[in-house]
């Protein structure tokens, strides 16, 4: 490593304390995604040799430790013992990422197949593996493209079981924990109005709807296109940032007149 400049023997540096690996799999790693840190560390979760080094032993063990006594699953107490095992409050965003890469079909539920696979996928087959691939999960938040694939996981595990909609308080905490890391500025505003306006179950699309409108609209509404495919609540959220003179009208106007 001492051939490589500070800038690459850095990012060695960062990615050997995130994954675990060796110095040798570090810089081939970074090598092949032209020594982008992110791309790295696809390229190494991607490769069936991170699945291999993982110890199937080991991963029932950690099966085993978490499993509810009365059923083949982990449970809502289960995953409390995983998260103080790890250190992590049970309402952090980083769980949500850990059930995305378990697959889980249910929030406060882990299957054995969804705990074991998402462990390897992960290449964890220890605690303290698991703490260490912490700050990657975190880091799978600023992929826009992990993020989104994350926010529509997110609307499948947290509704309740057999329902085609996720209640609304339920709907209302994920959103607070999404957009926390997006900053979006109007979320509470759009949380005040579902409480006020809707008081009802929020559809998928509705879900996946407010993602591109809070990605593609800026905060200021200078670009929203009242004729657009807009979901109805998504056109009515704009009327009630209008009459609370939350966004000023003459936005809106200065942009139409623009078209």
């Amino acid at each position: 490593m001492n051939k490589l400049g500070r800038g690459h023997r850095d990012k060695v540096q960062q990615f050997m304390a995130i994954t675990g690996s060796s110095e040798k799999v570090a810089i081939q790693s970074l090598k092949a995604s032209d020594w982008h840190l992110e791309g790295a560390f696809d390229v190494f979760y991607s490769q069936p040799l991170s699945r291999s080094h993982t110890d199937s032993r080991h991963l029932e063990e950690l099966y085993n430790r978490y499993k509810d006594p009365y059923a083949d699953m982990i449970m809502a107490d289960g995953i409390t013992l995983l998260c103080a095992d790890i250190q992590v409050d049970p309402q952090d965003i980083v769980m949500l990422v850990l059930s995305w890469h378990m697959k889980a079909a249910t929030m406060c539920e882990f299957s054995k197949q969804e705990f074991i696979g998402g462990l390897q996928s992960l290449g964890v087959d220890s605690l303290d593996k698991l703490k260490e691939k912490i700050s990657f999960m975190r880091s799978e938040l600023k992929d826009e493209q992990k993020f989104q694939e994350i926010y529509n996981f997110a609307f499948a595990w947290a509704k309740e079981k057999g329902q085609k909609s996720l209640a609304l308080d339920t709907a209302i905490g994920m959103w607070q924990l999404l957009f926390a890391e997006k900053d979006w500025p109007l979320v509470d505003h759009w949380c005040q109005f579902l409480q006020a306006r809707h008081n009802k179950a929020i559809s998928r699309d509705t879900w996946s709807q407010l993602l591109e409108f809070a990605k593609t609209v800026d905060p200021g509404l200078s670009n929203y296109d009242s004729e657009g495919a807009w979901p109805y609540l998504i056109d009515e959220f704009v009327e009630y940032l209008i009459e609370n003179g939350i966004i000023q009208k003459n936005h809106l106007n200065d942009w139409s007149q623009k078209r």
